[in-house]
């Protein structure tokens, strides 16, 4: 009824889907953290010197993080890219592989590359692991940028406390 290599093969692509999955999820965890501490550390020497931030500064975070981000994002990608070409050996090179899985990272594909009917439940899968890195990575920039804003609103009334205070005086 039921044809055993079919099912064997489907396992064993849940299992490499499994592997690739807490690989970029680790990977992904170890970015967000490394970015988290610089952050932190940061702000620390930022509450350390009682200083305003000044935006500037904050623009340059928004792009460290999302730089960070694009680079774990890149790793992950490269990651399912190797696995495509050296360990399924489906593509004639490592920019065919890399070219699938930068279109399966987020979506299903253009539908100009597919993987063979063996392997295609991994390529599947890339695509619900991209989604879901993605939006951890959509969510931590935005509480990035939401915590970048509230030192944007500390620094522009440091300085009208200053100007006011200034204004007083002089009278």
């Amino acid at each position: 009824m039921y044809d055993n290599n079919i099912i064997s093969h489907f396992g064993l692509n849940l299992l490499i889907a499994t592997i690739l999955i807490v690989t970029t999820v680790i990977i992904h965890l170890t970015a967000l953290s490394i970015l988290t501490f610089i952050l932190r550390a940061r702000e620390w020497r930022h509450e350390a010197n009682q200083m305003v931030a000044h935006p500037l500064k904050e623009v340059i975070t928004i792009l460290f993080v999302v730089m960070g981000i694009f680079a774990a994002h890149s790793i992950e990608i490269w990651i399912y890219a190797i696995v495509y070409h050296w360990g399924f050996g489906v593509f004639h090179d490592i920019e065919e592989a890399l070219y699938f899985s930068i279109e399966n990272f987020i979506a299903l594909g253009y539908g100009d590359l597919f993987l063979p009917k063996q392997w295609r439940v991994v390529g599947a899968i890339e695509s619900v692991n991209g989604l879901v890195l993605v939006g951890w990575s959509t969510a931590f920039l935005v509480t990035v940028v939401g915590r970048a804003r509230i030192m944007e609103h500390e620094w522009v009334e440091s300085v009208i406390k200053k100007h006011l205070s200034k204004e007083f005086e002089k009278k």
